[in-house]
């Protein structure tokens, strides 16, 4: 039995890894591949079975989890970023909410036939959407940044808001209804947001400083982090039951916003985990689905599907959006965008459980409802939302750009290349002679430092798939790998050299994940890059073809060309660098800084380059 257990908990954490590989690769969300793996494995296979395997703790394990969920969401929610915004999130997560709420009740009373008891708690289970979907599915859309901001912060903030409403709902029903059932659900609302808030903000604003004067050691803080949330939820829901979800959201709310407080490294953490935890949830919530259950709501699902998406969240939309100053367009993808998540899934699977054993026989068909409604959005919208934001012109370009650190003769040189050949280029700099003469050159540009927080509030970058620091400071270098690899991802974010890395002493070498992002070959440290280009070096494009290939290049060049960028047949670019990986073909283009070997030598320069690097 022992051995059993522990095949089937290490095959769900191969499952898991795949359904996300799979999902990155066809770029769509991965909670329809993890649904897809728990409905194989439980209901069609009868592989797994999660009560079987966890027993008494896979409720507990699953508000745990939800806990991380939230607080690592709400750890990216800043106020600065929905400026302008905010009635709009506030209208979205009250009265947009009861809009949503009372129209999915009424469409389930009528439609599958339910009490009204359990139609309202339906109800209140699914006006919650959540970062679970909404995050990725943002990944794929890129909406404006408008859309975007409003999406995380309502899928964030209504979690636990739609997770004490259907609380409430459920005290009502055991209360017996009535006018004495009423105001103690009442009550319950206001002991839920009083313990859950006063619980966050403390918890919160106490750790805050802790990090803020470093009290706590940098490698104990993601292990206190992760125990302080388990702690204050814990805390939170033994004084008043289900206002946990209050606490950790208030709680990474603060922390996210108060000053002087980094947690880009926890957030680094918690999103990881995260990540593990939302697919190790929706396979096993699926895996416990009752397909008779799935047989029994029949076609009449369809119509709670269609009133949700059709008439609930547009309306809902419409509502809240009202005297705002987003777009038509944008308030349009907004109303098609509220996929459901991992918090309807197990409130649902919770409450049903409890309703059950309390003489609810229907109940039991809160769960496979709330799937169905789960399944349908996400599939629907997953597929769908991209092209919809692009024909109502709200859906950012893709990400091909580049932000480069650094405005001196190289970056310049640079970027003129990389727009001459289609590209979004951003160039970044403290110094105002040198922005100056980019945009002299038609750059666009921005003053000041690159990796300050005025840069992280003002820099535009819609389009921006990259970052190339190329600047003869090392120090600065380094900091905006750091700074832009969480944003834009470890294997976007680029620097050149600013010493050969041949004659750098081992102990003054750059850590290693640094190391992985130094781009070109070796030799071609930025005073060497800088030396080639005042001495009339110029960086040019090259086209292959079948009858010109690279190494032919190469040959024709004679160590004149040191090889920079190059262009694939689907517009991708790619980076040269000293370890050889790809070698360009056919149809793609070669970027490279051209000098007169001759006239350099004469100078006293060695050769400008050793051809034969290739992409990253």
């Amino acid at each position: 039995m022992v051995e059993r257990g522990l095949i089937e908990i290490a095959s769900l954490f191969v499952v898991c890894s795949l359904c996300q590989w799979v999902a990155w690769r066809v770029k769509l969300p991965a909670i329809i591949f993890l649904l897809v793996a728990g409905i194989l494995a439980g209901p069609v296979f009868g592989i797994l079975q999660p009560d079987r395997l966890m027993g008494d703790l896979f409720f507990p394990f699953v508000s745990l989890s939800v806990s991380i969920i939230l607080f690592e969401g709400s750890l990216t929610l800043k106020f600065r970023e929905i400026l302008g915004l905010r009635a709009v999130v506030r209208n979205m997560i009250s009265f947009g909410m009861l809009v949503t709420w009372l129209i999915t009740a009424v469409t389930t009373r009528y439609a599958i036939g339910l009490s009204w008891e359990l139609s309202f708690l339906f109800g209140a289970v699914t006006v919650v959407t959540g970062p679970t979907v909404i995050v990725p599915m943002l990944r794929t859309v890129r909406p404006t940044a408008s859309v975007s901001n409003i999406l995380r912060w309502e899928g964030i903030v209504i979690d636990p808001i739609g997770a004490s409403l259907a609380v409430l709902v459920y005290e009502f029903i055991i209360s017996g209804g009535g006018q004495q059932a009423m105001g103690h659900t009442l009550l319950t609302f206001g002991q839920i947001v009083l313990v859950g808030g006063v619980i966050g903000l403390c918890c919160g604003y106490v750790f805050g400083l802790i990090l803020r004067h470093h009290w706590l050691p940098e490698f104990l803080h993601n292990v206190a982090t992760l125990s302080l949330v388990f702690g204050a939820f814990a805390l939170a829901n033994s004084l008043q039951a289900e206002s946990g979800l209050v606490t950790v959201t208030v709680m990474g709310i603060l922390l996210a916003n108060m000053k002087d407080v980094d947690i880009d490294d926890i957030l680094d953490f918690k999103e990881s985990l995260s990540i593990l935890l939302i697919s190790l949830l929706f396979i096993m919530l699926a895996a416990r689905l009752d397909p008779a259950a799935l047989g029994q709501l029949g076609w009449s699902t369809l119509v709670v599907f269609l009133a949700i998406q059709f008439l609930a969240r547009p309306l809902n939309v419409m509502v809240s959006a009202l005297g705002s100053r987003l777009t038509w367009p944008e308030r349009h993808l907004l109303a098609w965008i509220a996929p459901r998540g991992i918090v309807a899934a197990a409130i649902a699977a919770l409450f049903a459980i409890q309703l059950e054993n309390i003489g609810f026989t229907e109940a039991g068909l809160l769960v496979p409802l709330t799937f169905s409604v789960i399944i349908g959005t996400v599939l629907l919208q997953s597929f769908t939302a991209r092209p919809i934001a692009q024909w109502l012109g709200v859906a950012e370009p893709e990400p091909k750009g580049f932000l480069i650190v650094g405005a001196n003769l190289v970056a310049r040189a640079m970027a003129k290349a990389l727009v001459q050949n289609g590209l979004r280029v951003l160039v970044a700099d403290a110094s105002r002679s040198d922005i100056s003469a980019a945009k002299m050159d038609g750059i666009a540009t921005y003053l000041g430092n690159p990796i300050s927080e005025h840069a992280d509030r003002h820099l535009d970058l819609v389009g921006i798939g990259g970052m190339l620091a190329i600047t003869p400071h090392e120090n600065l270098n380094v900091a905006a790998v750091m700074h832009y690899r969480m944003e834009l991802g470890r294997n976007n974010v680029f620097m050149v050299q600013t010493k050969p890395a041949d004659k750098t002493p081992e102990r003054l070498n750059l850590p290693v994940q640094v190391r992985e992002s130094i781009i070109f070959e070796s030799r071609a440290t930025y005073a060497h890059l800088a030396s080639l280009l005042q001495k009339g070096g110029e960086i040019r494009t090259t086209k292959l073809t079948e009858k010109f290939s690279f190494d032919q290049f190469v040959e024709k060049q004679g160590g004149a060309a040191l090889l920079l960028f190059a262009i694939d047949t689907k517009e991708r670019f790619r980076i040269f660098t000293e370890k050889p990986q790809v070698k360009p073909g056919p149809g793609w283009s070669v970027l490279y800084l051209w000098a007169d070997c001759e006239n350099l030598a004469e100078a006293g320069e060695g050769p400008p380059c050793a051809a034969g690097a290739a992409q990253r």
